[in-house]
């Protein structure tokens, strides 16, 4: 387990539209970019091997950044690389999983082909602990829901383990893997605890669920 101490000042970061990292959680990766495969090979000789996932931001007009790429939002997360493997053209196929997430400070120049920044860890320390509890959870009511979004976006779903994870994984794991626009996943990033990011989350089930009847009416 991370500690405070362990984590750098500095950090790797990759700007994936829509890719959400949660703490504690585990998000797969297909690396084949030569930047974020020069990126990997510099991570993997590092101690934390942590990687910053990082939405980018994009600014009225579809405009923002500078010449290295769209600015990006003030809050990402890292993840450590837990699993990967090579492919035999030089791909990576990579796991994160979830450590804490941080505060972009500042970008940092310098002579690597992927983008790097200076980051504040403070805040989150509770991201470094335990998994968290939701004891506000109704479970009856939020599956309930959570039926009524699948059926209405044909899909389907192993019900059984949903019903039988914890909250942190439960929660977690639709925030990280439902159809949200990246403002979106950005809210239920930025959500300050468990409970406040169910909170969202069914805000955006909701939201959703509200324009497909609207738009089955006006078909």
């Amino acid at each position: 387990m991370f500690k405070p101490a362990d984590l750098p000042d500095t950090v790797a970061v990759f700007p994936l539209p829509g890719a959400l990292l949660l703490p504690r959680s585990r998000l797969p990766l297909h690396v084949f970019e030569p930047r974020y495969l020069a990126m990997l090979d510099d991570v993997l000789k590092t101690p934390g091997r942590l990687i910053g996932m990082v939405q980018p931001l994009e600014m009225p007009g579809g405009r923002g950044g500078d010449a290295d790429g769209p600015a990006l939002h003030r809050i990402g997360c890292a993840g450590r690389v837990t699993q990967f493997s090579e492919t035999e053209d030089h791909r990576y196929l990579i796991t994160l999983t979830g450590i804490s997430r941080f505060r972009v400070r500042r970008e940092v120049n310098g002579f690597h082909p992927y983008r790097r920044c200076a980051v504040s860890w403070e805040g989150f320390a509770h991201d470094l602990g335990h998994a968290e509890k939701d004891t506000a959870l109704d479970r009856t009511a939020f599956m309930a829901l959570l039926a009524r979004y699948f059926a209405a976006l044909d899909l389907s779903t192993d019900w059984e383990t949903l019903k039988d994870a914890d909250d942190e994984l439960l929660i977690n794991s639709l925030s990280m893997l439902l159809d949200f626009a990246p403002e979106d996943k950005q809210a239920l990033l930025e959500a300050p605890r468990l409970a406040s990011r169910r909170e969202t989350l069914i805000t955006l089930i909701e939201f959703a669920l509200r324009g497909g009847a609207e738009e089955d009416v006006m078909q």
